[in-house]
């Protein structure tokens, strides 16, 4: 059976931690900061965590963990 193939747009946006979570970069942090306040740059600077209700679906993008 050959091997099966990563998603590629999940690839980028996913990585899994060692003990199995899927970790990612939040959003909203590229341009027209000016209008966002210093508290809320702050907090999208931090590691976002998928929910175990939809790790199951980054699962199957990545079968190998990537």
């Amino acid at each position: 059976m050959p091997k099966m193939k990563s998603h590629s747009g999940a690839k980028k946006r996913f990585h899994q931690t060692a003990t199995g979570k899927f970790k990612y970069h939040k959003t909203f942090k590229r341009h027209l900061l000016s209008n966002r306040s210093t508290k809320r740059k702050r907090h999208l600077r931090e590691a976002g965590y998928v929910s175990e209700s939809h790790a199951h679906q980054i699962a199957m993008l990545l079968p190998y963990g990537t």
